[in-house]
C-alpha cells in the first residue's frame, strides 16, 4: 500500500500516465476546489436553523459564513510560500487533511462559539486550496488549451454546489444542521486518495524568509474590513467606532504598500500590478466576488424568509440553474480560447447583473416559473465570468509571476467575498428593522439588497470593459 501511494517525480507520472497526466491533475486539484466550495455553498441554507437553534439575527449568524470567508481570504496569503517550502504535493493533501477533520468537529460542536471556530478552520483549509486551480491550468496547458481546462476545471467547481443546496436542505430537514458539515467529507476523501496517487513528489528549491510583518499587516485590513461592516449594524454609520474600524484598517493596508516597497520578498510583491490587464481584473474580481458570495447568502435565505419554502424545497428550486451553469463553463471556456476572455466576462456579468435587478424588481412577486428563470439567466452568466476573468487577468503574466499573482487574484475575489456577505446580512438586516409592521416588510428588504447587488456588477463591468484587447492566445 506504501509503494502504490508513493510519492514520484513529475517525469515518472508523465511517462506513466502520457498526456492525460495533465487532466488526471486537474481533476485532483478540482476535487480538492470543490471540497472548499462545498464548506460555503452547502451551509448557506443552514442560516435561518441556526438563527432559530442559537436565537440569534441574521448580523449574528452570519459570522459562520463571514468567518469561514475572513479565514478564507487570509489563509491565502502565505500560499505561495508555503508551495515554495512544502511543494504542491503536501501542501495540498494537509490543506484537504485540516478541511476533512474541521468538517467533523463542526458536526459535533455544541455551541455557537464552536460552530464559528470549525468554520474559520474549514476556511483556512480551503484558501489554500482555492489558488491551485488557476496556477494548474497556467502551468500545466498552453495558451490556446487554457480556456478548455478552465473550463473542465469550473465544471466540476460548480456541479458539485449545483446540487449542494438541494442535498443540504434535505439533510438539514432530517439530520438537523449539523450534518451540513458532512457534505464536504466524501470529497476529501477522494481528493486525498487520489493525490496521494498522483501528485508528484516538490522539487528541491532555495527557501526564502516568510514575511511575518506583511501577513500581520494584511490580515489586520482584511478583519478591520469585516469588522467595519458590523459596526455599521451595531453603531451606525456616524459612531466612532465604525469610523475608527475604518481607518485602522485603511491604515494597515498603506503601512502594507510602504513594508511592500521595501522588502525584498514581501508577502504580496507590488510588482504584480504593473500589467493593466492583472490590476483590472482584479478590481472585477473583488466585484464580482463581493456579488457572487454576497448572492449565495441572500437567495436561500430570500426564499424561505421571504416566499415561505423549506429549506429543502429552496434547495430544490436553485438546482436547475446549478445544472445551467454546470453547462455553460466548458463552452465559455472554448470561447475564451477564440475571443478576447475580457469580451467573455463583460458579457457574464451583464447576464448575472441582469438576474439580480429583475430580482429587485420582482421581489415577492416572483412566481415560481419566473424564479426559475432569473436564476438560470445569473447562473448562465456566472458560468461565462468563471473560466474567462482568471485568463483575462493572468494569460500574459510571466512565468515567475504566476504563483503570486494567481494568490492575488483570488485574494482579492474573496476580499469582495467576505465584505459582501457582511454587507449584505446587515443591509438586509437594517431595511428589515425600518419595513417591521408592514406586511410587505420582508420582501421590500430584500428586493433593496438585490438592487445593491445588480449596482456591483455595474461597476464590475465598467472595470471589465476598461480591459486591453490583448489576451487572445496565438494559435
Amino acid at each position: 500500500m506504501s509503494h502504490f501511494f508513493r510519492a514520484r517525480s513529475s517525469d515518472e507520472l508523465l511517462a506513466r500516465h502520457g498526456e492525460r497526466y495533465k487532466s488526471l491533475v486537474l481533476l485532483v486539484v478540482g476535487l480538492g476546489t470543490i471540497a472548499g466550495v462545498l464548506s460555503t455553498t452547502s451551509f448557506n441554507v443552514a442560516i435561518p436553523a441556526l438563527g432559530r437553534h442559537f436565537a440569534l439575527g441574521q448580523d449574528q449568524v452570519q459570522w459562520a459564513i463571514t468567518g469561514f470567508m475572513g479565514a478564507m481570504t487570509v489563509a491565502m496569503l502565505p500560499t505561495p510560500w508555503l508551495l515554495d517550502r512544502l511543494g504542491f504535493r503536501r501542501l495540498f493533501l494537509g490543506a484537504v487533511t485540516l478541511l476533512a477533520l474541521a468538517s467533523l468537529a463542526g458536526s459535533l460542536t455544541e455551541s455557537f462559539s464552536q460552530l464559528v471556530a470549525a468554520r474559520i478552520v474549514q476556511g483556512a483549509a480551503a484558501g489554500c486550496l482555492q489558488p491551485l486551480g488557476p496556477l494548474a491550468v497556467m502551468r500545466l496547458f498552453p495558451a490556446g488549451q487554457q480556456g478548455k481546462a478552465s473550463g473542465m476545471l469550473g465544471f466540476g467547481i460548480v456541479l458539485a454546489p449545483a446540487v449542494a443546496p438541494a442535498l443540504s436542505g434535505s439533510l438539514l430537514d432530517h439530520f438537523g444542521w449539523p450534518a451540513v458539515f458532512l457534505v464536504s467529507l466524501p470529497v476529501c476523501l477522494g481528493a486525498g486518495l487520489l493525490g496521494l496517487r498522483l501528485l508528484p513528489a516538490a522539487a528541491p528549491k532555495a527557501r526564502q524568509s516568510f514575511d511575518w510583518i506583511g501577513l500581520c499587516l494584511l490580515t489586520g485590513a482584511t478583519l478591520l474590513l469585516v469588522e467595519s461592516t458590523a459596526a455599521l449594524h451595531h453603531s451606525g454609520l456616524g459612531s466612532l467606532r465604525t469610523w475608527a474600524s475604518f481607518a485602522i484598517a485603511a491604515a494597515a493596508l498603506l503601512l502594507f504598500v510602504r513594508h511592500a516597497r521595501r522588502n525584498a520578498a514581501p508577502i504580496i510583491s507590488l510588482q504584480v500590478f504593473g500589467q493593466r490587464n492583472f490590476s483590472l481584473g482584479c478590481v472585477v474580481s473583488f466585484s464580482y466576488g463581493f456579488g457572487l458570495y454576497a448572492s449565495t447568502y441572500l437567495i436561500p435565505v430570500f426564499l424561505q424568509d421571504a416566499l415561505g419554502y423549506g429549506a429543502g424545497q429552496a434547495g430544490a428550486t436553485l438546482l436547475p440553474s446549478g445544472i445551467a451553469l454546470a453547462a455553460t463553463i466548458p463552452i465559455a471556456g472554448r470561447l475564451a480560447d477564440r475571443l478576447p476572455a475580457q469580451w467573455v466576462t463583460a458579457s457574464g456579468l451583464l447576464l448575472f447583473g441582469l438576474s439580480f435587478a429583475l430580482l429587485a424588481v420582482f421581489g415577492a412577486g416572483v412566481s415560481y416559473a419566473m424564479l426559475i428563470a432569473v436564476t438560470i439567466l445569473g447562473r448562465v452568466g456566472l458560468g461565462m465570468i468563471l473560466p474567462a476573468l482568471s485568463l483575462a487577468s493572468l494569460r500574459n503574466l510571466p512565468a515567475h509571476q504566476l504563483g503570486q499573482s494567481s494568490t492575488v487574484f483570488s485574494y482579492t475575489r474573496q476580499v469582495g467575498g467576505v465584505l459582501g456577505i457582511a454587507i449584505a446580512a446587515v443591509f438586509v438586516e437594517w431595511r428589515l428593522s425600518v419595513y417591521q409592521g408592514l406586511a410587505s416588510g420582508s420582501s421590500a428588504a430584500y428586493a433593496e439588497g438585490f438592487a445593491l447587488l445588480a449596482a456591483i456588477f455595474v461597476l464590475a463591468l465598467v472595470a471589465a470593459l476598461a480591459m486591453r484587447r490583448d489576451t487572445l492566445p496565438v494559435a
